[in-house]
């Protein structure tokens, strides 16, 4: 049997950060065993489905690296199939046309509830013949759902769980206006896809034994159910928005790496040894819902960002800069040129371990890419201001002028003329960071001077103690 999972997001909203780790599981779940992972869009609430939800849905999947195998399935196009499959159970006598009006069905709750008993439909049109059938009344197709007994799942995650029958009444399956509900069209799609294994959250696990239900009615496989703990705040409250549940896209406005996002949801709810920093290749290799652990998870924004911050030092120096580049770009308010580019790639690997996203590493690399005058903060503008502090820099941007253009060569040189003047070392750097960032805060200053060059760097000097320094 091949594996086959699914990720079924409703298109009401964006890819929050509980839906990726959903995809994520299954995703991870399908290659590990050499299996698929398929897509499908449950959108048969009008109302509140929106095209923009859907493409925010497939962008977030695109950009976490969890694209699913073949065509995505849309859930409302195949209405007639959900609506045929509930005919054939009526007609099968595993299903029944109920015609209570809404005005008996809400007298029967509100008896039901003055009593203090479970509100459920009492099964009135149970065993009715059709020709008790009310003129002109269309009415809602219910399950005959078993009425003793229990049902019970082997939940890959929670264990066995079970529910006695009696607390379960007969479901709707198809309303007055024959469109499906939920839980039908849920069943005969994953029937259609050929879904294995049903991995979701486990606010779902009461849903999972109506389903269940359904399934056997059929006469069709049910597949392996896997119900995961949902994610909580560092509080222990419901994740929210003030926690951080937000969309895919806003963890990639803020600066985050697909892969770090990854490693970070891998690790909410699922463990291997001591295991942090975990690879996508290692991931497929070792996931299993075994290792799913049944208490929630809490979502923690420091952990993530320092997380964030191993893969940006360990990323590809050229992918960095083709991320940077836009950022960098809207900051400065002028396109990334080509040398300013070859700049950001010479400088990466001092700059990067910096930073622990990408929008702070901006911030820190975008003094290679501005374009001359340079502007200055009030720090690097207050040692602009001092004449001595400019006069020692002119004099030794002269003295290396005509020297090797290497960082430990200007090291030394700046060494040994500060301590001819009977300075230290940071009497010459200061002055120099201003002059070449515009800042009080760079990478080590002579590599920041290496990967400028020559021109470049006493270029910015120039303008920096010259009379009409911005």
């Amino acid at each position: 049997m091949q594996v086959v999972t699914r990720f079924a997001p409703s298109p009401t909203g964006f890819l929050h950060i509980g839906g990726a780790r959903t995809a994520l599981f299954n995703w991870l779940f399908a290659k590990h065993h050499g299996g698929r992972f398929l897509l499908r869009i449950e959108d048969t609430d009008r109302a509140r489905s929106t095209q923009e939800a859907v493409d925010a849905i497939f962008d977030g999947l695109t950009w976490l690296g969890l694209e699913g195998d073949g065509e995505p399935v849309f859930q409302f196009a195949r209405m007639d199939r959900h609506a045929e499959v509930a005919r054939q159970l009526v007609a099968e006598g595993k299903a029944y046309y109920c015609y209570c009006t809404p005005e008996e069905l809400d007298a029967i709750r509100a008896e039901q509830k003055a009593q203090g008993k479970p509100m459920r439909y009492p099964g009135i049109w149970r065993d009715r013949p059709a020709s008790d059938a009310p003129a002109g009344v269309p009415g809602v197709v219910r399950l005959k759902a078993p009425q003793e007994g229990e049902t019970i799942i082997d939940d890959m995650v929670q264990g066995e769980v079970k529910v006695a029958n009696v607390q379960l009444d007969d479901m709707v399956l198809l309303r007055a206006d024959g469109t499906p509900t939920y839980m039908l069209s849920v069943v005969v799609d994953d029937h259609d896809m050929g879904i294995t294994h049903v991995i979701r959250g486990d606010d779902h696990l009461t849903n999972a034994f109506r389903q269940y239900q359904l399934y056997k009615a059929c006469g069709w496989d049910v597949p392996r159910f896997a119900h995961i703990p949902l994610i909580h705040g560092p509080d222990g409250a419901k994740l929210s928005k003030r926690h951080g549940a937000l969309g895919a896209e806003a963890y990639r406005d803020m600066g985050f790496l697909p892969e770090a996002i990854r490693n970070y949801l891998l690790r909410l709810g699922w463990s291997h040894g001591d295991d942090e920093i975990i690879s996508t290749e290692q991931a497929v290799e070792w996931f299993g819902l075994d290792a799913v652990g049944r208490s929630p998870s809490r979502f923690d924004m420091t952990k993530l960002t320092n997380l964030n911050g191993h893969y940006m030092r360990i990323a590809d120096d050229a992918r960095l800069v083709e991320l940077l580049t836009p950022l960098i770009a809207a900051k400065l308010g002028h396109d990334v040129d080509t040398e300013s580019k070859s700049r950001l790639l010479a400088g990466m690997s001092g700059l990067k371990e910096r930073a622990k996203t990408l929008v702070e590493l901006a911030d820190l690399a975008a003094f290679y890419a501005r374009r001359r005058p340079l502007a200055l903060d009030d720090k690097a503008a207050k040692v602009a201001a001092d004449a001595d502090q400019m006069a020692l820099l002119a004099e030794f941007a002269a003295l290396i002028e005509g020297g090797e253009w290497k960082k430990d060569v200007l090291e030394e040189a700046a060494r040994v003329y500060a301590e001819g003047k009977g300075q230290k070392l940071g009497k010459v750097a200061q002055p120099l960071r201003a002059a070449l960032t515009g800042s009080s805060v760079s990478p080590p200053i002579f590599e920041v001077m290496e990967v400028l060059g020559k021109t470049e760097t006493l270029g910015r000097i120039a303008d920096c103690v010259g009379k009409d320094r911005p």
